[in-house]
């Protein structure tokens, strides 16, 4: 199952992509439904916040009318960063999955672990590496294309 959401956010990535947007999707699934989704678009919207975390919890709380996601699990396809794990933390979000590690900001384990800090009221289950080697794909290919942009346009 987890998989098969974490199809769902790298299709959202996709969509990032399409935009020349940093390849990051997200999904929130709530009883075996996708409720609410999102990808990054920090460079569309110029918002440090438009991260496709935020994105997809801030539709979710619209949906089911509630700020509080108790009974949902995001995918994301790039581990949480620390704004997205105190949003998680926030929404009451129980169980985050994520696909590729991030060694610069990642805080679900990586560098740190905000998402099962015992001093919040608040800690959340994560499940990491599902399709990781997909999810670092997309980011390596699109990293790579970006440079191989800018050399060309300096020549």
């Amino acid at each position: 199952m987890d998989e098969k959401f974490m199809h769902a956010a790298i299709m959202e990535a996709e969509k990032a992509r399409k935009l020349n947007e940093v390849p990051i999707g997200a999904v929130i699934v709530y009883q075996d439904e996708i409720i609410a989704s999102g990808f990054n678009l920090r460079e569309s919207s110029q918002s440090a916040l438009s991260h496709a975390e935020l994105i997809a919890i801030e539709e979710a709380n619209k949906g089911i009318g509630s700020w509080r996601l108790e009974d949902c699990t995001l995918y994301v396809t790039l581990e949480p960063c620390p704004m997205c794990a105190g949003a998680i933390v926030q929404s009451r979000i129980p169980h985050v999955v994520y696909g590729a590690y991030d060694p610069k900001a990642g805080c679900a384990g990586t560098i740190m672990n905000l998402l099962d800090e015992p001093r919040f009221n608040h800690q959340v289950k994560v499940t990491s590496g599902i399709l990781e080697e997909e999810c670092s794909k997309l980011l390596t290919d699109f990293f790579r294309d970006l440079r191989n942009r800018k050399k060309d346009s300096s020549n």
